[in-house]
């Protein structure tokens, strides 16, 4: 245990590709550290071993956290220092690590986080989009009703949307993407800081053809992919318009239908639509003609 320095746990982010972009705090910090944890000690034993740094390595994936993260805190709690490495990145960005920062909260003993590598952060910016937004929805669902859903739910989000996906499900997601946002560009961030580098720009159904072709060839699709679909634009936000002006119009043909008078008419299509209640009221008016 190293007196000199009070205990604590440390979130080290680690490379996703490029050991050049291994931050001189994140050094210190393994070097420092008493013992270091990570999610793979296979992949976080080579990284200590490239920089010549032995340390005591535990392993400490998403399966054993909720297990050992109360003794683990413990022994920060005595004094010892901790470091947490996931295989690539920012800890606790869609990788184990929030769950062990939670944990020292609730303990009340010390958790550092160190600013460093994150493949949501890179891709959005590498994606050429110019919303100053973006949500990361950590890795896109499998099943296609899911993936439907996720993005009926942010598709009125005014922000770019990230998501993680395999190699394997590349061509999925994007078909998935088409049909729910057609209008949308798409970047398939792939292999970000390896050699191999690529940010591919174009429509989801492009881009699905694209990938599909590719993937009938020998070597196929590979390496680590962020995805990531621009915020709404124009032309997607004047249809939505213009088909929910459609859909409120013969909303309020069914309710005259059924007797329903103006005031009436006017409170149901603001309740279902969320429109301003002048508006509501000259569509029942309309309709009651």
């Amino acid at each position: 245990m190293n007196a000199s320095i009070a205990g604590k746990l440390i979130i080290v982010p680690t490379p996703i590709g490029n050991l050049g972009d291994m931050t001189l705090r994140s050094l210190e910090a393994l070097r420092a550290a008493d013992t270091v944890c990570a999610e793979d000690t296979r992949v976080t034993g080579k990284l200590l071993a490239h920089f010549d740094i032995r340390k005591p390595l535990e392993r400490l994936d998403e399966a054993m956290i909720g297990a050992k993260a109360a003794s683990v805190m413990e022994r920060v709690a005595a004094g010892e220092v901790v470091a947490y490495c996931s295989d690539a990145g920012m800890p606790g960005v869609s990788d184990p690590g929030l769950r062990l920062v939670a944990a020292a909260h609730e303990a009340g003993v010390p958790a550092e986080v160190l600013p460093g590598a994150s493949a949501a952060a890179c891709a959005y910016v590498a994606s050429g989009t110019v919303c100053p937004r973006f949500y990361f929805g950590g890795f896109f669902p499998r099943k296609a009703g899911e993936q439907r859903t996720v993005l009926e739910e942010l598709r009125g989000l005014d922000a770019a949307l990230v998501f993680y996906e395999s190699p394997n499900r590349l061509v999925a997601a994007l078909a998935a993407i088409a049909e729910v946002l057609p209008w949308r560009e798409v970047a398939v961030c792939r292999e970000l800081t390896k050699l191999h580098e690529e940010v591919a720009r174009g429509t989801a159904a492009e881009l699905a053809e694209r990938f599909a072709a590719r993937a009938e060839k020998p070597g196929g699709v590979r390496g680590e992919i962020a995805l990531v679909i621009d915020a709404p634009g124009e032309d997607e936000t004047a249809a939505d318009a213009a088909e929910a002006a459609a859909s409120a119009e013969a909303r309020a043909a069914e309710l005259a239908a059924e007797g329903l008078r103006t005031k009436q008419i006017a409170k149901q299509l603001a309740a279902e639509f969320g429109i301003a209640r002048n508006d509501a009221y000259d569509l029942a008016m309309a309709a009651a003609r």
